[in-house]
């Protein structure tokens, strides 16, 4: 299986692990993320109107050094899925997604029309951070409500065959007790947080459980009881 993510920092934490974890059940999945920190959907059209090599290609987790445009990804190979987003700091706001998105997803089904196209569902930021404050939020759960209902209207617009729903899966993490999941008030913990969004996607992507799913190597240690808790989350969503 073959993902390319139209994304940035966000997909490159849910894709950190998801090669890996694949790999431990003996699943051949290769993941790719075209990447600009930050990048909202208005840019990715405007990369998209100019063609322009704006994008460092990272493979499996890791960056390949390779600058590549919207284009010549999605023709570089055959795509099964590809994945889109909007830039945290946008995702509240269903507003800034159109008409970007509806422009973008037409292009990629254009050049790519086998290949199915999910929505990522980003996170809301941590609780008290100074970033939560700066776009009006008191509380992440009411972030995480808007970020919600937008991106649920999202896969409605373009018909998405695939909604990851990553943010979810964070607030579930957090009523479990795991408060740590990010690791700047925004982006995933390099421990839990990347390894249960990367089990998220590897489920809903496959169709695989991730029961019985050893993966270890992680950048931070992970206790055994939030691995379970993780896995039993992740489980709880995938159903």
């Amino acid at each position: 299986m073959n993902i390319l993510s139209i994304g940035n920092s966000f997909s490159q934490d849910a894709q950190r692990y998801l090669h890996r974890i694949a790999a431990t059940d003996g699943f051949e999945l290769n993941t790719f993320n075209r990447f600009i920190g930050g990048c909202p959907l208005s840019r990715h059209y405007r990369n998209m109107l100019s063609d322009e090599c704006a994008y460092t290609l990272e493979m499996n987790g890791q960056s390949t050094g390779f600058n590549v445009s919207l284009k010549g990804a999605l023709l570089n190979r055959d795509w099964d899925i590809i994945t889109i987003q909007q830039a945290s700091p946008k995702s509240n706001c269903y507003d800034t997604y159109q008409p970007y998105l509806n422009k973008v997803v037409e292009f990629v089904k254009a050049c790519v029309p086998k290949a199915k196209i999910a929505v990522h569902q980003t996170w809301a930021y941590e609780q008290g951070s100074e970033r939560l404050q700066e776009l009006g939020y008191s509380n992440h759960i009411d972030m995480f409500n808007n970020i919600k209902d937008a991106y649920e209207n999202a896969a409605k617009d373009i018909d998405a065959d695939i909604l990851i729903p990553s943010g979810l899966l964070l607030q579930k993490l957090i009523s479990e007790g795991i408060d740590k999941v990010h690791r700047d008030t925004f982006h995933l913990s390099c421990g839990v947080g990347r390894y249960a969004v990367g089990l998220l996607w590897y489920t809903i992507l496959t169709g695989n459980s991730i029961i019985g799913n050893n993966f270890c190597d992680f950048d931070e240690e992970i206790s055994d009881d939030y691995i379970k808790i993780a896995k039993k989350c992740v489980d709880d969503l995938a159903k």
